[in-house]
Formats: structure tokens, C-alpha cells, sequence
């Protein structure tokens, strides 16, 4: 009998065949994903459902390559703890797809990943209203200096309180004032729906869009629609009681000496978007001065470790990155990474 048997054919292996040939799942095998800042019990539960395996330990980033490697991670999963540079990406050959939980995807080398057929995801809508609520929270602390208060109150609440009152009298109210919104996307489309609905006037500024209609949803499926155009940051600057932003990380800030400069004396300041759209340095300067009256930051420039003169400052309402942490945005941004992974590989 002739080896092979006539009719059938037969491929002639290579060395290199035998060898890191690509870590293909078979359809029995689990598709596995690194939640690696964790992933919403909704979110985890859906995907399991689907038969993906979560995996939701919480792995060092010098150790994070080659735990992926190891554990054959075909799905990463981060928020903005998590960075993911090209030398991460380099080294995880496995990986097929990268989410991020939020809107920015600044900690992601996002051009260089789908060049190496990586697809990147990420949740622009699921957190968009959190945020807008955080801005207004340290709108209504910054009006009535509620986080100076509760810093004193603990202290000298029970010695001084005829005193504290008299220096917190002097709050103010944010019905009638105007909001500069700069960055009119999603959230910044959030923040104008209720400063609406609070009876301020809204000034917005985008380098994309010309004209909004925000919708104002009431009881009983009644609604009113407000057009709102857009117009530069140079004009919203000089006549915004309060800012806010909402913008991408920038190479430079985008509110520095100059603008605040040409801001109405005793403006107050909003930065829930990144660190680094405004410089530190200026508004300090500028707080010290009285231009600016006090501002609300969640994002700093140096995460985690933000400048100690900023923490230290009796004029700022600090959160340390939370505008998306609400329970109900963690879970509506886990169920939708859930939504577009299945998607993805189910197709």
C-alpha cells in the first residue's frame, strides 16, 4: 500500500508549525476576560451567561503582561487606573479585544491597538448623567461653602458656632446665574439639561457643534425642547458666573493665566473632564488673587498624587475621580461592555 493512499492529499509540515502556533479557544474552551477594575455584578453575571469566563482579581501593572499571557486573557477590561501602552499591547499577543469603562480613552494607546487588529470599546452614554449630578455637587458646595464647612464644623462647630454661621452666611444662589459649558458633548449635555431645570442660563462652547436642542423630559411624557448655539470659549469666558468642562485630555490646558484672566471676577470653576485642561499653577494664583471665588475639581494633574497645595486650599471642593462612580452608572457601564463584547464575538 502507497503512503499516503492515492487521492488524498496531505501538507508538508514545517518545524515551525509545531511552535508557537496562535492560542486559538476551541468552541468548548471559555473565552476568558480580565476585568481588571473590576466589572459590575450585572455586567459579570451577563457575560457568564453568554459562556465567557470573568476573571475580576485586581493585577499590578509590572505584573499585568504576563498574568495575561498566562491566564490566556483574550479581553481586557479597565477604567482609568489602568493604562494600556504599547509595550502592554506588544506583549500580549492573545489579546483580541480592549474595553474601557467611561468616555475617555486617554490610558489607552488606542490608534496603535487596532493597528494590530485589537478592537477598542468603550461606554460614551452609561455615565454621562453621574458626572453631570458630581458637577453640580460641588456647584451647590462652592455656593454655600459646604466643604470649608465641613471641615470646621467637626472642629470648632461646638466652641464656634455663632461665628461659623455668621462666615457662612454670605452663600449664594445658582437660579438666574449663567453656566459656561465648555465641551458640549454627552455629559456637557447632561450639566445643561439641569442647569435648565434650576432656572440658569446656559452658554456652551464645542469645536464641533454649532447648535443643540436640549430636552427637558417632565411628568406625565410632557417635554420642551431648548436650542442652545454654541459660541467660542473667548466669549463664554467673559460672561460665565460658573464654568465647567468637559473636554478630552489636552497636550496644554486650556484654561490658564489668560483666560482666567478674562473670566468675571468671582467665577467658580468646575473640572470634572481630565487633569490638566487647567493649569494648577494659575488657578491657585488666581483663587489667592479673588478672580476666581472657588472651584470643584474631581480630575488632577498628578493622579494619584495630587499637589499637596491643592488638597491643602480652603477654596476647593475636592473629590478624587468619581464622577462615574455611582451604582447605577457602574452598572449600566457594565451591561453595556457586556452588550458589545457578546456582539463582538458572537457574530
Amino acid at each position: 500500500m502507497k503512503f499516503p493512499p492515492e487521492g488524498l492529499k496531505y501538507k508538508q509540515m514545517k518545524p515551525e508549525d509545531f511552535f508557537n502556533k496562535p492560542a486559538t479557544p476551541s468552541k468548548s474552551e471559555k473565552i476568558k476576560i480580565l476585568a481588571n477594575d473590576g466589572l459590575a455584578k450585572a455586567g459579570v453575571e451577563q457575560l457568564e451567561n453568554a459562556g465567557f469566563e470573568v476573571i475580576s482579581t485586581k493585577v499590578a501593572q509590572e505584573q499585568l503582561a504576563e498574568y495575561i499571557n498566562s491566564k490566556n486573557i483574550r479581553v481586557l477590561l479597565v477604567r482609568s487606573a489602568t493604562p494600556v501602552d504599547k509595550k502592554l499591547i506588544d506583549s500580549c499577543k492573545n489579546l483580541k479585544l480592549i474595553g474601557r469603562g467611561g468616555v475617555g480613552l486617554d490610558n489607552i494607546a488606542v490608534e496603535y491597538a487596532e493597528s494590530k487588529g485589537i478592537k477598542v470599546i468603550n461606554t460614551p452614554q452609561a455615565a454621562s448623567g453621574s458626572v453631570a449630578e458630581l458637577v453640580f455637587a460641588h456647584l451647590f458646595s462652592g455656593v454655600r461653602k459646604l466643604f470649608d464647612a465641613n471641615r470646621n464644623m467637626p472642629l470648632e462647630g461646638e466652641s464656634r458656632f455663632k461665628e461659623l454661621k455668621k462666615s457662612y452666611s454670605a452663600g449664594i444662589e445658582l437660579r438666574g446665574k449663567t453656566l459656561g459649558i465648555i465641551g458640549f458633548g454627552r455629559i456637557g449635555r447632561e450639566v445643561a439639561k439641569i442647569a435648565l431645570g434650576l432656572g440658569m442660563k446656559v452658554i456652551a462652547s464645542d469645536k464641533e457643534v454649532g447648535e443643540v436642542k436640549i430636552t427637558l423630559e417632565f411628568y406625565n411624557h410632557q417635554s420642551i425642547e431648548i436650542p442652545i448655539k454654541t459660541e467660542p470659549v473667548e466669549e463664554l469666558i467673559k460672561h460665565s458666573d460658573f464654568i465647567t468642562l468637559h473636554v478630552p485630555a489636552q497636550t496644554k490646558p486650556l484654561i490658564g493665566k489668560k483666560e482666567l484672566d478674562a473670566m468675571k471676577p468671582g467665577v467658580g470653576i468646575i473640572n470634572t473632564a481630565r487633569g490638566g485642561v487647567i493649569d494648577e499653577v494659575a488657578l491657585l494664583e488666581a483663587i489667592e488673587e479673588g478672580k476666581v471665588s472657588f472651584s470643584g475639581l474631581d480630575t488632577f494633574e498628578a493622579e494619584p498624587r495630587p499637589a499637596i497645595k491643592l488638597l491643602m486650599n480652603e477654596k476647593l471642593s475636592l473629590s478624587p475621580h468619581i464622577g462615574a462612580s455611582t451604582l447605577e452608572a457602574q452598572e449600566r457601564i457594565g451591561l453595556e461592555l457586556a452588550q458589545q463584547i457578546i456582539s463582538h464575538f458572537k457574530k
